[in-house]
């Protein structure tokens, strides 16, 4: 359950006869409350608390401000990919798509206009979370292997710790989950660590169509009255091996897949002559879901590398944080027409 950010803290007594140095140790325990972010002093009064003054959300380091603006767009279904506390070009993509969608000016960049609408939505952005001990059940995989060719004898592609495990559950880097939770050990069961609250409320609304921007490196999701439902930054295919251009549909789901290499393929780092499957889990290749379309070896999915998602190139498919991907297959369905287009507009 979601505590106050008192509840966060514990109170500080100091004996009456040590005035100064209460004065002292009080003013040093607020100094860390309000410290920079990034720092020890980021705490979840800071961030639910954060508002815009007119200077752009940081690029490069964690802010109250960048983590706020991102869970905001989660929750209003334009997704910044991996919340990471800083406000780089997926988080940008997620505003600007979501200030065209609201008629706003501003494209990428923070307005009072566009964050009056956004910041609408009140609620804290951070809450509490009790670590429980089926996220310290694993198994967990002691490293994960580099090349696709070492991940063949592994029986499950499991998470490498409970951090990792932890910071995909609630879609943030471990970065900033260990940020928010200074000197925690996440191998504890019953500790109190500070997450995002970045879900999404009510049911999944139903796709008729998506169109993916090769450009862009986006997906948009769209109902049946043309209106954009959800909004994704993704990775698009590849120099050697680019996505299709034109409509394909979608013609299946495979949670949890298994990932089966064809040697034809010929990616780039993989020597086998023969094929070999990976087997499931969430650092497989393409993640926790599959999402097939009817071109041989095409299709939507998640990744084990959330934080190179619209940075890093895909083999030919589109690539998706597992979170965002599990949302896409929640609402598509066979049939649902799937359009690459190259260019924006």
């Amino acid at each position: 359950m979601a505590k106050t950010t008192s509840q966060l803290y514990e109170a500080i007594s100091i004996p009456a006869r040590s005035g100064r140095l209460a004065a002292l140790l009080v003013a040093l325990c607020f100094a860390f409350a309000a410290g920079p972010a990034g720092a020890r002093g980021l705490t979840a009064g800071q961030v639910n608390a954060a508002e815009f003054s007119g200077r752009q959300p940081s690029a490069r380091e964690i802010s109250p401000l960048s983590i706020r603006v991102q869970v905001l767009l989660a929750r209003a279904h334009f997704s910044p990919g991996e919340i990471d506390g800083k406000f780089g070009e997926n988080a940008r993509k997620a505003l600007s798509a979501y200030a065209q969608a609201q008629q706003l000016p501003g494209g990428d960049q923070l307005t009072p206009e566009i964050w009056q609408k956004l910041s609408a939505d009140n609620r804290p952005v951070l809450f509490t979370y009790q670590i429980s001990p089926k996220d310290l059940a694993g198994p967990f995989l002691k490293k994960l292997p580099h090349s696709m060719e070492e991940m063949k004898p592994l029986h499950q592609l499991s998470y490498e710790s409970p951090r990792q495990e932890l910071a995909e559950k609630f879609h943030m880097s471990e970065e900033l989950l260990s940020a928010l939770n200074r000197g925690e050990r996440f191998r504890e069961p019953g500790a109190t660590i500070v997450v995002t609250d970045a879900a999404e409320t009510g049911r999944p609304a139903k796709a008729d169509h998506i169109t993916i921007d090769k450009v862009r490196q986006t997906v948009e999701v769209f109902d049946a009255s043309n209106r954009l439902i959800d909004f994704y930054p993704a990775t698009v295919g590849s120099e050697e091996k680019p996505s299709p251009t034109g409509t394909l549909k979608v013609v299946g789901i495979d949670h949890n897949p298994t990932y089966h290499y064809n040697p034809k393929y010929h990616f780039k780092g993989v020597h086998a002559t023969s094929p070999f499957v990976i087997r499931p889990g969430p650092n497989n290749p393409v993640g926790t879901v599959w999402i097939s379309l009817n071109a041989e070896g095409y299709g939507i999915h998640g990744t084990p590398d959330p934080g190179k998602v619209s940075k890093a190139a895909s083999h030919g498919c589109v690539r998706l944080t597992n979170w965002d991907a599990q949302a896409v297959a929640a609402e598509v369905s066979k049939g649902t027409p799937v359009t690459f287009v190259d260019h924006s507009g």
